[in-house]
């Protein structure tokens, strides 16, 4: 896997979000868990924000957060399937009969 560059997130289990903050405002992942697999739902960023390596990059630090976990990732947001299908190394982070 390729290197990538480091973006610190906060994993704010209350609101069940991951967060990172940049100078435009606050970015999110939304999430929920269940038994081993953590279910990505939304990413909202601030509205003028359009950075998508940058949003590639945040879903790669999460991703590599679940593989330390040995978590299954489910893409429910169409944003983070998309990355799904362009770094087609992640896809073994999915739960058996999950299709991409």
């Amino acid at each position: 896997m390729e290197t990538i560059a480091t973006i610190e997130i906060k994993d704010n289990s209350f609101a069940r979000q991951f967060e990172t903050t940049i100078p435009e405002g606050l970015v999110t992942v939304e999430y929920s868990f269940q038994e081993r697999k953590i279910f990505l739902t939304k990413i909202n960023t601030p509205e003028e924000f359009k950075n998508e390596q940058f949003i590639d990059n945040l879903i790669k630090t999460i991703l590599e957060n679940a593989i330390e976990q040995r978590l299954k990732v489910v893409p429910t947001y169409p944003r983070i399937v998309q990355f799904f299908k362009k770094n087609p190394s992640y896809k073994e982070l999915l739960p058996p009969g999950i299709r991409i």
